[in-house]
């Protein structure tokens, strides 16, 4: 790093986390909205919250924050408790037009879907910004989402994206849509959804993954929504006006038909986009963090397809399947007629040539144990291929039996044409891509069955095996041995010693353990985190070279269980874990965020390099004075952007305000532009009056979140794409 660019840094608010909003982002607005202490917490007092948060926040890592970090986020949520208005869910007019849509014809490259095509790759062949330029890129424009919608989000990871001259976002926590002028960045329309007690009781409130996109060569240009009280909408891309064809007034109630439990409130809700292909919308579902559940029966995460033009149930396809169906025998002792989730949360991907949608199924109910539904559960932590005219199932892999870990399959499967063979690739939270032929699932390389650890939890089920691929290389580490933790002086090796003395270390899916195991020890310590390795931000493929990059992360988890019979039916829930570091630093060791090359014509790791640099408290630590640290990395969540010349990457929410071309044969870093906040969303791209734009979501960790673009001066614009 330059030490021009060191300096600027300085002058910008580093992402510390020290404030209780910054906090609340992070941990809990996954789950809960702000607004939501105006009905949920309103009869608490702080002393109540504090010990109710503190045992159960965060749900992936119960009690694994500092005390005065929860201590932040509670005077957070009292400051907006007594704060009058700003708690308030204010009824907005359904749709508010802002400008006349600019109707000319201006030529473009767009960005449609989430991944930029349906393909899910991430790239773009736009090479307007390129390697001699991009040291150019500037601010084009700013849209502040605090202007609009219902409680805006410091955190915003909408994906943007763009056609027909118009960018599409999800804005604030209760999910109003977008559309903005892509050359100027003015707002043409904003949708508002209105759910009232609807979304009081969402099982997610937030401003999801993005929207999708739809026309049909006809004229009719659609935007698609889910709200996060689970209504599927149809909006008119050029006014936001519901199509009144779709469903009643343009809305289908998709709670309508599901498989539902009797043993709680209806859990079901939607963060990522619905896919559009061939006329039919694809819809999945998401449910509360299931850590903790309050029972082990839930509703089912059926993915379902609807008529992109009436808004009619074509098909569904059952993810837990139902007594006389293909996979019912892999969940025993009838346990697939209560078992709940195993949705589809992440988003899909599609091949339309062979009208294949490609489904990255979660684990069933219960994250940390699985003892009240033994057996391999199909279809869950699978990779899914049905049949997009009909939803019948094409063929399948089982990529976690028997999930126990939380190690959901969590991003879009890329689609991509490989020596001349069609695949799909399905990344993992366990850090292995999994590659198929993506026409009938048989592995491009070969998957073996690995023998693992079995659990000596009371009344777990544990599958004998778990499937390896051979290739690709692995792209970040995974199973916790001593060499794995930090060891830079015989004082920090004692300290790391102490803390995890108390702990089972392991290979990965060495099973959760109880907190009071009768060998003494309090849990199993674990890499990669129930986040991972990678998430649902994915990776980018380039189909020129057919190289695969991921950004991912290295971050260890306790899997601790304690018994659950005082909240729940299910027999064990997870336990509160420590924080895992000594002196502030965390225990594994770094790097702790990287991005990794892989020549996917060998399978080889091609190179990886840490994201980010060393955090300014690491580098001041007096723990490690005179001891020379390699560049760390960030443990946060970063999506990638590939063009036809460079691949770009910020440091996520949390890391510093830094976006980044680099190298793509060498994962040098050409580039790097200060931006007013960290990036949030993953980065998207697109062409438009001979002028490419780069659009992310960023945030200051204090303000509500911002829509920034990107781009050259006109000097330095030359116009080929």
């Amino acid at each position: 790093m330059s030490r021009f660019f060191s300096t600027i840094l300085l002058l910008i608010p580093s992402m510390s986390f020290s404030n209780g909003a910054e906090l609340f982002s992070i941990h809990c607005s996954g789950c809960h909205a702000s607004i939501e202490i105006q009905s949920n917490w309103s009869e608490l007092s702080e002393d109540d919250f504090l010990n109710i948060t503190s045992k159960t926040m965060p749900p992936d890592a119960a009690g694994s924050l500092e005390e005065d970090e929860f201590l932040a986020i509670k005077d957070y949520i009292f400051d907006l408790k007594y704060s009058g208005s700003i708690q308030k869910i204010e009824k907005y007019p359904t749709t508010q037009s802002f400008k006349t849509l600019n109707k000319e014809r201006r030529p473009e490259i767009p960005w449609q879907h989430f991944g930029g095509k349906i393909n899910a790759q991430r790239y773009s062949p736009i090479d307007q910004i390129d390697i001699e330029n991009v040291k150019d890129l500037e601010i084009a424009w700013r849209w502040k989402s605090k202007e609009f919608g219902n409680f805006q989000e410091i955190r915003n990871v909408s994906m943007p994206i763009m056609r027909n001259g118009l960018v599409f976002i999800g804005v604030g926590s209760t999910r109003s849509i977008a559309a903005i002028d892509a050359e100027n960045g003015e707002t043409v329309w904003i949708w508002n959804p209105n759910e009232g007690d609807r979304f009081s009781s969402a099982a997610r409130k937030d401003s999801g993954k993005g929207v999708a996109y739809f026309e049909d060569g006809h004229g009719k240009k659609r935007v698609v929504t889910i709200t996060p009280g689970y209504q599927l909408v149809s909006l008119d891309a050029d006014t936001g006006i519901a199509d009144k064809n779709f469903g009643a007034n343009g809305i289908v109630d998709l709670t309508i038909g599901m498989r539902t439990s009797d043993t709680q409130e209806l859990d079901v809700g939607s963060t990522s986009p619905p896919l559009v292909i061939d006329d039919v919308i694809v819809v999945g579902s998401a449910h509360k963090a299931s850590f903790a559940p309050i029972s082990k029966a839930n509703v089912k995460g059926d993915v379902r397809g609807y008529d992109a033009h009436s808004g009619n149930l074509l098909w569904t396809f059952e993810t837990i399947p139902s007594k006389g169906e293909y996979g019912y025998d892999t969940w025993l002792n009838g346990s697939a007629d209560y078992t709940g989730n195993a949705s589809v949360w992440a988003p899909m991907s599609a091949d339309e040539d062979l009208d294949l949608v490609y489904l990255p199924i979660e684990s069933a109910t219960g994250d940390r144990y699985g003892g009240d539904r033994p057996g391999d559960n199909l279809f869950s932590s699978s990779l899914v291929a049905v049949d997009v005219k009909t939803g019948k199932l094409q063929w399948h892999f089982q990529i976690v039996h028997h999930d126990i870990w939380d190690y959901d399959n969590s991003s879009a499967p890329i689609v991509a044409d490989l020596n001349e063979e069609k695949v799909v690739i399905q990344l993992t939270k366990q850090s292995y891509a999994f590659v198929f032929d993506r026409e009938t699932g048989e592995p491009y390389w070969p998957i073996y069955e690995i023998e693992v650890p079995k659990s000596d939890v009371p009344g777990e089920w544990t599958s004998r095996t778990q499937p390896i691929p051979s290739l690709p290389e692995a792209y970040d580490r995974s199973g916790v041995s001593r060499d794995d933790l930090i060891d830079y002086t015989p004082e920090i090796s004692e300290a790391v010693d102490n803390l995890i003395k108390d702990f089972r270390l392991g290979p990965l899916y060495t099973p959760p353990s109880l907190a009071d195991s009768a060998d003494g020890t309090k849990g199993t310590l674990s890499l990669p985190f129930p986040t991972g390795g990678s998430n649902w931000e994915g990776g980018a493929y380039d189909p020129e070279t057919n190289f695969l990059y991921v950004p991912s992360q290295t971050k260890l988890a306790l899997l601790s269980l304690k018994d659950g019979s005082d909240a729940t039916d299910i027999r064990y829930i997870a336990s509160p874990s420590p924080k895992l570091e000594v002196f502030g630093i965390p225990l594994a060791k770094p790097p702790w965020g990287r991005i990794t090359a892989i020549d996917m014509n060998t399978g080889k790791i091609e190179w990886n390099i840490a994201n980010g640099e060393t955090p300014q408290s690491i580098l001041d630590s007096p723990y490690l004075e005179g001891i020379k640290i390699p560049r760390t990395g960030r443990a946060t969540r970063a999506g990638l952007l590939l063009t036809k010349t460079l691949l770009f990457a910020g440091e996520g929410f949390g890391g510093d305000p830094v976006f980044r071309a680099h190298d793509k044969s060498s994962g040098q870093i050409i580039s790097e532009i200060v931006l007013p906040g960290s990036q949030s969303s993953p980065p998207s791209t697109y062409m438009i009056n001979n002028k490419q734009f780069i659009i992310m979501t960023i945030s200051d960790g204090k303000s509500p979140a911002e829509l920034i673009a990107l781009s050259l001066p006109e000097l330095t614009t030359n116009g080929s794409h």
